[in-house]
């Protein structure tokens, strides 16, 4: 994996535009955007952004209809990327994937392919230390307990995959998946027990539930090798996705909760697909908002 054990080295102000994000100092924690929320954007355009921003990393999304999506994502589309990456001192820790544990077998066979394509534009874009993959799992929350055996037995041939493709996939809660609780995710971490399936760290989907954020974390911050971060309101039930600072989360009280658990690498925004595919979402404007919210939080935790 590329270098994730950066502090934000400062806190710039839009007025500071257009500096670039500049690696820090190791031991703590950095902040990236996930271009996931940037899917309108030409990749270079979006790089550009959100290294002037002040962000220190970015994620890729190698989904269907992204510009990073391996199909259409040429060899020298990546060497591109990978030069621009360079120069504007941006990080690449993970790369989005969405796949599926509750699937046919055809479709399971689809998804061990997505792997073993991502995995290849991991190694493209940093053969040194290729970023890892990170995904949610799918399912219904009602339905895990029939599922879950199953489950268990496609991530085991995840595992195998990635282990053959030198890779690592974090696997992510989601508050409408049939994996929604650390409980879960930690159980299929102890079936498969592989040093390949890690964690995805995401407390909006716990903060939905009601589950305490620092029992999240002791939980599961030993296997989390990625962080996603966003805001919620609502319930299980019927729950909205919004953009850090606009919830209830107390991101002073978050980050404090990493450095006392000892988290070191990237924090990174995930905008939703609530609220990207709505009109008149401007990714840019949204990048902004994100970084202003967690960068005014993290240093005050220092």
């Amino acid at each position: 994996m590329p270098t994730r054990r950066h502090f934000l080295n400062s806190v710039l102000g839009f007025a500071a535009l257009p500096h670039l994000a500049q690696a820090a100092a190791p031991g703590g924690v950095s902040l990236g955007f996930s271009l996931y929320g940037m899917k309108t954007l030409p990749l270079n355009e979006a790089l550009k952004t959100c290294a002037e921003i002040g962000y220190a990393n970015v994620e890729l999304a190698l989904n269907p209809g992204f510009p990073s999506e391996p199909k259409v994502f040429t060899a020298a589309a990546r060497a591109e990327a990978k030069q621009q990456l360079t120069a504007l001192k941006l990080d690449l820790p993970c790369l989005m994937v969405n796949l599926s544990l509750t699937v046919d077998d055809k479709a399971h066979a689809t998804n061990l392919q997505s792997i073993k394509d991502a995995a290849q534009v991991a190694r493209d874009m940093n053969a040194a230390q290729p970023p890892i993959l990170e995904t949610v799992l799918g399912g219904k929350p009602a339905t895990w307990e029939q599922q879950k055996t199953g489950m268990a037995e496609r991530l085991h041939s995840w595992a195998e995959t990635a282990e053959k493709a030198q890779t690592t996939i974090a696997i992510k809660a989601h508050v409408g998946s049939a994996v929604n609780s650390p409980e879960r995710l930690l159980w299929l971490l102890e079936q498969v027990k592989s040093p390949t399936i890690q964690v995805a760290y995401d407390y909006s989907h716990f903060e939905l539930q009601g589950i305490d954020m620092e029992e999240s974390m002791k939980l599961l911050l030993p296997r989390t090798k990625f962080i996603h971060v966003k805001d919620s309101a609502g319930e299980p039930a019927k729950f909205q996705f919004l953009l850090p600072g606009e919830g209830r989360t107390d991101y002073v009280k978050y980050f404090t909760a990493l450095k006392q658990h000892g988290y070191h690498g990237p924090v990174v925004v995930e905008v939703s697909g609530q609220i990207f595919s709505k009109p008149g979402y401007e990714p840019i404007v949204a990048a902004k908002k994100c970084y202003a919210a967690l960068s005014g939080a993290l240093a005050k935790v220092g």
